[in-house]
């Protein structure tokens, strides 16, 4: 059985945790069986290559936890309550709580991109019930024991969610989009920290918009408790080809400035002064 998540460096010190949510591309047997579009078309649900992103910051011995299981199958920055009722069989509410994104068709387990269809047929709630127990709950569990053990030893603990957008459209697109959940996830001489470093490098730089950050940062930031998290979302064009298909020239520079982003958190814990988020 192919592993759901991999975890690296469990018994580092350092204040920083890097997750990697939506990279997962080991897909199973029967995937292509249910689906109505073909593996091709279902791809850019992926963080494509989003997870060798963190192999320098894996080298230089940061805590990194990375999900296996793609997010066609269910994806793990969804709470589990976060479907549509209509797509999964047997389902009743109030067992479903669909969040915009569910609506949208991004659900728990996505249902559509755009306005295509996905699957053949819905989703079991046996099935769903299977994934969640096999998938879903076992990352955030390891998730939460990293943060907090993490939190216990150094005080604090940094939560650096890792994921790849499409390229942004408009006037002056931001290339780094840095989600704290409004301030909500995060304290504000984190998130400045990540934004600086970013532009110092000439990239675009956007904080919250369009992306906020999703269930990743409302489940484990606990910020009163010490424990920020950030989402990074970086355009794919910077470290894919131009296909957007396999890792580009650039993707050594992201690999770095990822790897510097941790090492300058795990330092900055030791030496700051860290104020609280944002109520």
């Amino acid at each position: 059985m192919t592993m759901a998540f991999e975890s690296y460096n469990a018994a580092a010190t350092g204040a920083v945790v890097l997750t990697v949510t939506h990279a997962g591309r080991d897909y199973p047997a029967w995937a292509q069986d249910r689906l109505a579009l073909s593996m091709d078309r279902v791809r850019p649900l992926e963080d494509r290559y989003a997870d060798v992103l963190v192999d320098m910051a894996i080298t230089g011995g940061h805590r990194t936890l990375i999900a296996r299981t793609p997010r066609l199958v269910i994806d793990l920055n969804r709470a589990e309550t976060d479907f549509e009722a209509r797509a999964v069989s047997g389902a009743r509410n109030p067992a479903s709580r669909p969040s915009h994104r569910a609506r949208g068709g991004l659900g728990l387990v996505p249902e559509r991109l755009g306005n295509v269809q996905l699957w053949r047929s819905r989703v079991s709630t046996a099935d769903l019930a299977e994934r969640v127990v096999a998938t879903h709950r076992p990352w955030h569990t390891a998730v939460e024991s990293a943060l907090a053990e993490v939190a216990l030893r150094e005080g604090r603990a940094v939560l650096l969610d890792i994921h790849s957008m499409p390229t942004l459209t408009g006037t002056y697109p931001a290339q780094i989009v840095i989600g704290n959940r409004y301030g909500a996830s995060a304290d504000v001489l984190t998130t400045e920290t990540a934004v600086e470093l970013f532009r110092q490098t000439g990239l675009r730089v956007a904080v919250n918009v369009p992306y906020a950050g999703a269930y990743m940062l409302d489940r484990h930031a606990q910020p009163s408790r010490g424990i920020s998290a950030l989402q990074i979302e970086i355009d794919r064009a910077l470290y894919l080809d131009s296909a957007l298909d396999r890792p580009g020239h650039g993707v050594g520079m992201i690999q770095n400035l990822i790897a510097q982003l941790a090492d300058v958190l795990d330092t900055s814990n030791r030496t700051a002064s860290w104020p609280l988020a944002a109520e």
